[in-house]
């Protein structure tokens, strides 16, 4: 992979160098990674000192070995912030141009762009019975692959919900067939109906993106969360040309993990187009990164027993860690300054250092209450099945896929995410753009997940900037009691800001507690957005 033979070879090249002029070993260093030294200074301003340091520093950090160790540790997914990296290679089969399968809508005010969408037999693939329609995005060479289930209940009149997985790099068809859909996929890699799926009460649609993700395929490099937020806004005006009866009813963004990064900037995009054909209502976000500034900072009491759960890393362990948060907060800071790939990269590859220890007790990093169950794919046999679902060659031509092989997550999406230090950059100042403007949002988390634990989104929505701060961050959690009178977890809601902890979930909680997800999401588009605050 060419990223990290680069990031490895400016290590190599960083150990060789004179350790007595920090500031000229960098400028090296950059120099002979191809970087242009004055277009950093430029992007920076004056940080540029204090960002060489920090890039000497991390350099300095470990040995040649270990940092060689390191970089292969990341780039093998297990410093990622949510599901994904498994290492693939996709062969893309061109779009036909004319393919009587689908219906073809194209709009002159986005030139370029075209929306195929092909209706589905409900029983060929036994998903569910429902009106569904799969197609592609098209823009030039480049393909997004959409998956649309009517509501179960009321589709002229239910919301709709648009469902993202995160990664960067990680398929929608994630929470369709693991999570949140019509159907899981069993071990005989046959659909097994879901009765807590979200459109018991709602139409979803399950979108692949950005490019390189799932099904989707292209020649588009979507390196960052802003990129990709516009192409998406672009389907959503079509989807809802199309499909113009949904256009007039409520819509939700909903997702979770790096959907923490994607969500906010798609609902600004959306929020920031006056022209729009449809209307935003709400979005949820399910155990995201937002603000890795604050929430970098609650992996040392997720693992050492402040949230909830026996500590798992010893207390010197614990104190270790406790030392890195304080370089990682500094580099962030640094990060959210200057917003610049220079000053965001070292500070995302030193901060997940933070992860280490709890790496290294076998912990699945999804669920801080067991190891993982032995599946090739992200800790979960269930993600095996449905990625060999989704290759079985009758799937694939049941919903039009134009890929020869499916992957759960692509690497190469995310190394292009890496490349721009998207994950480290701050996403929380578009929640307070919605909240300001009156747009609803729904903070959940699963408890038991380490990687983007409820004790960070706890935290940074308490520390959010935004017209009702001082009073939200005042109010204490209360109990949330769920439809069948049962106490699933704790809730504090105001202004529009409503932040939820799922107790006995872990990083995706429609798969850890379906019956409690399914009662969250239906209280929430039902008008419920504080349940019972």
């Amino acid at each position: 992979m060419k990223l990290k033979t680069l990031l490895l070879g400016q290590l190599a090249y960083g150990a060789s160098l004179n350790s007595q002029s920090p500031l000229g070993d960098v400028t090296g260093l950059l120099s002979h990674a191809g970087a242009s030294l004055s277009s950093l200074r430029s992007s920076v301003g004056g940080e540029t000192p204090a960002l060489l340091k920090a890039w000497t520093e991390l350099l300095k950090s470990h040995s040649i070995g270990e940092m060689k160790g390191h970089v292969d540790d990341f780039y093998e997914g297990k410093f990622w912030s949510s599901p994904r990296n498994l290492h693939q290679e996709r062969v893309f089969s061109k779009a036909s141009e004319a393919d009587e399968r689908y219906d073809v809508l194209t709009l002159d005010k986005y030139s370029g762009y075209a929306l195929r969408t092909s209706k589905k037999d409900p029983y060929s693939l036994g998903i569910d019975t429902v009106k569904q329609y799969s197609g592609y995005l098209d823009q030039g060479d480049n393909h997004f692959f959409y998956y649309f289930f009517e509501s179960r209940n009321d589709p002229a009149n239910d919301p709709v919900i648009l469902w993202l997985n995160g990664g960067p790099g990680c398929s929608s068809m994630t929470g369709l067939f693991f999570e949140l859909g019509p159907s899981s996929i069993g071990e005989d890699l046959k659909p097994v109906y879901n009765p807590y799926s979200w459109n018991s009460n709602a139409s979803v649609i399950f979108l692949e993106q950005p490019i390189g993700v799932g099904y989707s395929y292209g020649e588009e490099e979507v390196t960052n969360s802003y990129a990709a937020a516009k192409d998406v806004f672009v389907f959503l005006e079509l989807f809802f040309q199309k499909f113009p009866k949904f256009a007039s009813n409520d819509f939700h963004v909903a997702g979770e993990s790096y959907a923490g990064h994607y969500i906010p900037a798609i609902a600004s995009e959306i929020i920031n187009h006056a022209d729009r054909s449809f209307e935003l209502t709400s979005v949820l976000i399910g155990n995201g990164i937002t603000d890795s500034l604050v929430q970098n900072d609650y992996y040392e009491p997720m693992a050492c027993g402040k949230g909830g759960y026996k500590p798992v890393l010893e207390k010197e362990q614990c104190e270790g860690m406790q030392t890195t948060a304080k370089r990682c907060s500094q580099l962030t800071k640094a990060c959210y300054k200057a917003q610049s790939a220079f000053a965001c990269v070292p500070a995302m590859l030193y901060c997940n250092r933070l992860l280490e220890p709890y790496v290294n007790t076998g912990l699945n990093v999804y669920d801080i209450r067991g190891p993982c169950d032995g599946g090739e794919s992200l800790c979960y046999k269930g993600l095996d099945y449905v990625e060999q679902y989704l290759n079985l060659p009758s799937v694939q031509e049941a919903l039009g896929s134009e890929v020869e092989k499916y992957v759960g997550c692509s690497d190469t999406v995310g190394s292009r995410f890496v490349l721009t230090g998207d994950e480290a950059k701050p996403f929380q100042g578009y929640i307070t753009e919605l909240l300001e403007s009156g747009y609803p949002v729904l903070i959940y988390a699963g408890d038991k997940d380490f990687i983007c634990n409820w004790l960070g989104n706890h935290g940074w929505t308490d520390d959010l900037e935004w017209l009702f701060a001082p009073t939200y961050r005042e109010l204490q959690l209360q109990p949330w009691i769920n439809s069948a009178g049962e106490h699933s977890g704790e809730v504090k809601s105001f202004g529009g800001l409503t932040f939820l902890r799922v107790f006995d979930a872990g990083h995706m909680v429609p798969y850890d507690q379906p019956f409690n997800a399914l009662d969250m999401v239906n209280a929430w588009i039902s008008g419920n957005q504080t349940f019972g605050y």
